[in-house]
């Protein structure tokens, strides 16, 4: 039976933000890969269930600033990926780590790739308090997967393939 990961994203203050149980499919040099089938459900909070019509994959990187999520087709957006802290494996079972709003999409179609919720960020850097070093860490993982991600650097080419393929109803 496949290994169930809970996880976790929550805000700076501590509240629940995206949640879900997706099932482990492996590490390789970038990280730790965890994929879902469509039809499968995340939350938002406490909220109920939201459900995904397409299958993906989050690759949780070791010691780097963002999670990149990589959606089958025909879904719109091709790669997300999440501006957070460092992803912490709070057991074999559980991650966690603190969205800190920025984030980088590409989309399918044409591979547009933008930065984007710096609005929210700015509001959240009052709000929160983010210290200036988590500040600086934002944006320098936001520049840097820009320029990754709209480059398709390892791992935002090919990678993903392998692993949409082992989750079930996955054509990437």
């Amino acid at each position: 039976m496949p290994q169930l990961v809970q996880v976790n994203y929550t805000k700076y203050d501590g509240t629940l933000h995206w949640n879900l149980r997706m099932r482990r499919l492996g590490e390789d040099e970038h990280g730790v890969w965890l994929g879902l089938p469509g039809g499968s459900v995340m939350r938002k909070g406490h909220g109920p269930d939201v459900p995904l019509a397409v299958a993906h994959v989050i690759l949780f990187p070791r010691g780097a600033w963002w999670t990149a999520a990589f959606n089958a087709a025909p879904r719109e957006t091709e790669v997300y990926c999440d501006i957070t802290t460092p992803p912490e494996w709070v057991s074999p079972d559980e991650v966690t780590m603190v969205d800190l709003d920025l984030d980088v999409v590409r989309k399918r179609k044409d591979g547009d790739t933008r930065l984007v919720d710096q609005d929210e960020f700015a509001e959240h850097q009052v709000r929160f308090g983010y210290p200036a070093d988590v500040v600086a860490e934002a944006e320098a993982a936001g520049r840097w997967l820009l320029t990754a991600v709209t480059q398709g650097a390892r791992p935002f080419g090919g990678e993903r393939h392998r692993w949409l393929d082992m989750v079930d109803g996955a054509p990437s």
